[in-house]
């Protein structure tokens, strides 16, 4: 059933799409080449979050791995559809699938020990998803000077969903979660706003959020939905400031 194929880690999708399309539309050139990596992308995680799930129950000795298995391999399969021919006519694209391997392994490593909610965990998804802006806008032609300040924005951004969604769900009640998530953010503003002005009013509400919300008993389905709205409004900003 496609409930079971689609990944349910509903926050990762706007970590994986906004620096891809980001990098992809600051770039001069963006094209089919970029339709092409994105589906590699996006397969490619859904093979991985399969994979993971998969050595993480079959580790326990659950017949539950088994669900995991065919979607991992059928994605697999897909995504190497798209990403060899792109390898074959941009071998340079092979460096940063290398430079992405090590936080992979970091992820993989979490999910056998059953630890995937730990916050260096999700904090080691946070580098290689943001890095694709340099990669998309990199296949665009886009000069990496120009692209490193919205890589690093999207960093300074996603960086903090870590910690304040635990805030919100998991780590609801733990006041230092909330001390050292508000700390974080008003850092992340204090940077944001010196790679761009435009930065500023998005890292202030993302401060903001973090340090009114927690504490409120909102269901997860409105915490998705105003990090929803963030997500938007930090591609929006970012298209319109670089």
């Amino acid at each position: 059933m496609t409930y079971r194929w689609m990944p349910d880690q509903h926050g990762a999708w706007a970590m994986l799409a906004v620096p891809f399309l980001t990098g992809t539309f600051l770039s001069p050139h963006p094209g089919w080449a970029h339709a092409a990596l994105f589906a590699a992308w996006l397969l490619g995680y859904a093979a991985a979050f399969h994979g993971q799930q998969w050595l993480r129950l079959h580790a326990r000795g659950l017949r539950s791995a088994r669900r995991h298995g065919v979607p991992a391999v059928v994605c697999g399969t897909a995504a190497a559809q798209f990403a060899l021919p792109l390898a074959f006519f941009h071998p340079w694209l092979l460096l940063p699938g290398a430079a992405a391997l090590p936080f992979v392994a970091v992820n993989t490593r979490y999910a056998w020990r059953g630890r995937e909610r730990a916050l260096l965990n999700g904090l080691a998804a946070v580098v290689p998803a943001c890095g694709m802006l340099l990669v998309a806008a990199g296949l665009g032609g886009l000069d990496p000077a120009a692209a490193w300040r919205p890589a690093a924005a999207c960093l300074l951004y996603f960086g903090g969903t870590v910690p304040y969604v635990k805030t919100m769900i998991r780590e609801r009640r733990s006041a230092a979660y909330r001390r050292g998530s508000a700390a974080y953010h008003a850092v992340a503003l204090a940077l944001a706003t010196a790679l761009s002005w435009w930065l500023a009013p998005v890292f202030a509400a993302c401060l903001g959020r973090a340090v009114l919300l927690p504490g409120r008993g909102l269901r997860p389905a409105k915490v998705g939905a105003v990090e929803l709205a963030l997500s938007a409004t930090l591609l929006t900003t970012l298209l319109l400031a670089f």
